[in-house]
């Protein structure tokens, strides 16, 4: 199989199937194409939609991170947990993470090389947050942890992987619980991985870089 992903600072989408693969150990090619404005068209070659991320299967092209969840899930069953509440708690939170959290996307654009002070927390931010913590201490309170849908990292876990980086960056707090499952996220060998990839581009999309609320404190992208 081969994975199709963009930007590693940027690219929270990518690294949601990434992180999936990458921890549960599906072998995969990565292929890595750098977005920008003048190469739309390049990613048309291989995403119906000229966006990532996009699983490539022979003959089988799987867009969109839930989708590739679930495709893998069908060769793979440890992608969502075993025992069927857990199962069908993950995939709740795994799809109102995809489809939702609007003011997080939108104001915490992850951006994994530097570091962010927000001028405040707007009240659809927070609302955000508090959803987000909610989650977590539901999730860990009901299945064990260390992950949210008990003692092994699936599918859901991969969906909530960017907001730990928001977090490194942003420096937002989500309460006792919910700030140490971030911190077992970000400690996972792949994330650092993929966090030290990022580091190292010299790839800068202006839309990323115009769109940061708040001032950067911090910088440790390569030049």
């Amino acid at each position: 199989m081969e994975l199709y992903i963009a930007n590693k600072n940027y690219s929270s989408w990518s690294l949601r199937a990434w992180i999936l693969m990458r921890v549960l150990e599906i072998p995969f090619e990565e292929r890595q194409v750098f977005y920008g404005a003048d190469n739309r068209e390049v990613f048309r070659k291989f995403s119906p939609t000229a966006l990532v991320p996009c699983l490539v299967d022979g003959d089988t092209t799987v867009w969109e991170s839930l989708a590739i969840a679930e495709y893998l899930h069908e060769q793979h069953p440890k992608v969502w947990p075993h025992d069927h509440v857990a199962r069908a708690f993950a995939r709740s939170c795994a799809s109102e993470m995809h489809g939702g959290f609007t003011a997080l996307r939108s104001i915490c654009n992850m951006n994994c090389g530097i570091r962010v002070a927000l001028p405040s927390i707007s009240e659809p931010l927070q609302k955000d947050l508090n959803r987000l913590q909610s989650i977590f201490e539901e999730g860990i309170s009901r299945f064990g942890g260390p992950y949210l849908a008990g003692a092994h990292f699936t599918a859901v876990d991969a969906f909530f992987a960017p907001i730990a980086f928001r977090q490194q960056t942003y420096g937002f707090t989500l309460g006792d619980v919910g700030d140490a499952y971030l911190r077992c996220l970000l400690g996972l060998q792949e994330m650092q991985q993929w966090y030290a990839a990022g580091l190292m581009e010299t790839q800068r999309s202006q839309l990323h870089e115009s769109s940061i609320v708040g001032t950067v404190t911090e910088d440790f992208r390569a030049v």
